[in-house]
């Protein structure tokens, strides 16, 4: 049977609703004969727009192409324009895709009649309790499933001929803060308690009952709160919370089962709806039924013991990964770490891979460097894909560079299916760093822990591009500090810098130096008569004359304007005759191509002593310049006489 490969895009996995929806796909993987690749990106929580374009950028990663077929959750990605491109790529393929919630033409669809759960539950309120004040935290504005849900409670209303002012709604996002920042809002709105607040869904009803409470409010008797999904069974709440009751993990399944069938060929409806109940209870009003015996109350205090003993291990883990990420000075500290605590947390595989131009600015080339204000951030993963940790039943193996359509490295491959990889952005901002592919970790990956993580990994490799781009930096300012920018050899600080242990050692160990002292003979009149372009031209010829010269361990430099300096250590009056006559012998192969308007000629001199303590170099900077004015003055003086 063949193993099919399918695409997974999600947002905020560490919610209630996509982690039961993903562990029921995960758990009908196997039997459905597929492999996942879920796209992955915690967008909101951070309230900040550039970080959430940097994770919505996960989502261009995938070329649907190479794929089988899709689920998409849609509904969990707070931006409309990403959404269409989803769509859009996926339709263009010819894939089958499952639209989870939200209804989208031409692809298949698993939900639950949103409007009928929450008139239900409205209705519940005002039939059973008598309620007729009412507010409501809504969804995003633009979500389908928010908007259904919201409409269904506005129809009830006006149906029973109760009114609600657009300022008793408050539009959050599904997650926590939203709930409680509606709380907030409500609170200052208020100038009496209405009957019920109802949420649209249990997370968001859960921070409003606690920020309720701490304003010395009691649920239900001064205020009821509803909420909607039934995911109470993953939270500790105070209070048993009215809701719908979803069959989340479900569906997860159903979507595996519907690309199945498609796979086969086998007809099928393109949507199903999912029977949902009602959960009424302490909330709103209602018993809460007989309450649990006591061995119920001991396992669930246990549950809550382990989940605390697991979180407070992974904060400590990750904590411990974070210091010694950003305590690393260099990349290959970086990935070192990265790979020990890779080891230390065990998943059957882990891929870290990066964007080839993920340390851009912090090229070496003196050009792109200058240039690189010039350059936009990279915001879009690269065609070829740099995987420098890749690790899979506890091996590392070496994987250099992929093909970005791949996603994941050769040695990922495999015929078993069931197979299930959370593929998770690495991001800065909107700069794109690359992602990481993670299988069956012992880390618990639905909880906002792992996104702490994953924040923590992207942080500090920016840490460790910015430390890169620095040291560029640095080592360009070196350059210019020693360099002369004009001929391209050392400037003065430069010679200072590269003469100053071994002049030092020629002193303790009283050696011999050589100090020549070189001056471009008539610049001034090649200046006047061709211009200074050509004047410049004469100077660089000089340098170079110098760099064919000095084979051996001479230090060399432009010394300013028309002169250059030569500083050997151990030369002999042999060794410095033989300087001298390969300069001239150089000058005369630059003269004999003819290519330029001048005849270039220099006038040089040394001195050879053994320097002594307190004495430093530029006290033979000055002997030397001293010979080699002489010697320019008998070459004037020989050229007069033979006129």
């Amino acid at each position: 049977m063949p193993v099919y490969r399918i695409a997974v895009i999600i947002a905020g996995i560490d919610q209630s609703y996509q982690s039961a929806i993903l562990n029921g796909i995960s758990a009908s993987a196997s039997e459905c004969s597929i492999n996942v690749e879920a796209f992955i990106s915690f967008i909101g929580s951070m309230g900040n727009p550039v970080h959430d374009t940097g994770e919505f950028n996960i989502f261009n990663l995938p070329d649907f192409n190479n794929y089988d077929g899709a689920i998409l959750l849609t509904n969990t990605i707070d931006y409309p324009p990403v959404v269409e491109n989803i769509i859009k790529r996926i339709k263009e393929t010819g894939i089958p895709a499952v639209s989870m919630d939200n209804d989208i033409p031409e692809l298949y669809h698993i939900g639950i009649d949103n409007k009928k759960a929450m008139r239900k539950i409205t209705e519940h309120l005002i039939q059973k309790h008598g309620f007729r004040k009412f507010s409501y935290i809504s969804g995003p504005a633009d979500n389908p499933e928010s908007t259904d849900r919201l409409n269904s409670f506005l129809e009830v209303l006006s149906e029973n001929n109760i009114s609600i002012d657009e300022k008793d709604i408050f539009y959050g996002d599904f997650r926590s803060p939203s709930g409680k920042n509606g709380a907030e809002y409500f609170l200052k709105q208020w100038k009496e308690l209405p009957d019920v607040l109802i949420c649209a869904n249990d997370v968001m009803a859960s921070s409003a009952i606690n920020r309720l409470i701490e304003a010395g409010y009691s649920i239900p008797e001064d205020i009821a709160v509803t909420g909607f999904d039934n995911t109470y069974n993953t939270h500790n709440y105070q209070i048993e919370i009215t809701s719908v009751n979803r069959p989340l993990e479900l569906s997860g399944k159903l979507a595996c089962e519907m690309l199945f069938r498609h796979f086969k060929g086998i007809q099928q409806e393109r949507s199903v709806i999912l029977d949902m109940s009602t959960h009424f209870t302490e909330s709103c009003g209602c018993s809460a039924g007989n309450p649990p015996d006591i061995k119920t109350f001991r396992d669930f205090n246990y549950a809550n013991y382990m989940k605390l003993e697991k979180s407070q291990n992974y904060m400590s883990l990750f904590n411990h990964l974070s210091c010694i990420l950003l305590g690393s000075n260099t990349y290959e500290q970086y990935i070192s770490s990265l790979k020990d605590f890779v080891a230390e947390i065990r998943p059957e595989e882990f891929y870290f891979c990066l964007c080839e131009n993920w340390n851009a600015e912090s090229l070496t080339d003196e050009n792109s460097y200058q240039e690189r204000n010039d350059t936009p951030i990279p915001s879009e993963y690269t065609e070829n894909i740099i995987v420098p940790v890749a690790y899979r039943q506890g091996v590392f193996y070496e994987e250099s560079v992929i093909k970005k359509s791949d996603i994941l490295p050769t040695v990922a491959k495999s015929p078993k299916s069931g197979r299930f990889y959370y593929i998770v952005p690495l991001h800065f901002g909107t700069r794109c760093l690359g992602y990481m592919a993670i299988l069956n970790s012992r880390t618990n990956m639905h909880n906002s822990m792992f996104e702490t993580l994953c924040i923590n990994i992207s942080n500090s490799l920016e840490n460790i591009r910015k430390l890169m781009c620095l040291n560029t930096a640095v080592g360009h300012l070196r350059k210019l500090y020693a360099q002369d920018t004009f001929s391209g050899i050392y400037n003065r600080n430069g010679f200072i810098n590269a003469t100053r242990d071994i002049y030092n050692k020629c002193i303790e160990e009283q050696r011999e130096i050589m100090l020549m002292f070189i001056d471009l003979d008539g610049l001034k009149g090649i200046n006047d008569t061709f211009g200074h372009d050509v004047g410049d031209v004469a100077i660089c010829n000089i340098a170079d004359v110098l760099r064919t010269s000095c084979t051996g361990d001479e230090v060399y430099c432009r010394f300013g304007g028309d002169e250059f300096i030569v500083f050997a250590s151990g030369y002999t009056e042999h060794d410095a005759i033989s300087l001298t006559r390969k300069i001239e012998y150089n000058i005369k192969r630059v003269n004999d191509t003819k290519i330029y308007p001048f005849e270039l000629n220099a006038s040089t001199g040394y001195i050879i002593d053994v320097p002594k303590k307190n004495e430093g170099i530029f006290h033979f900077v000055t002997k030397a310049d001293k010979v080699m004015y002489e010697h320019k003055r008998r070459k004037k003086l020989s050229k007069y006489l033979k006129s």
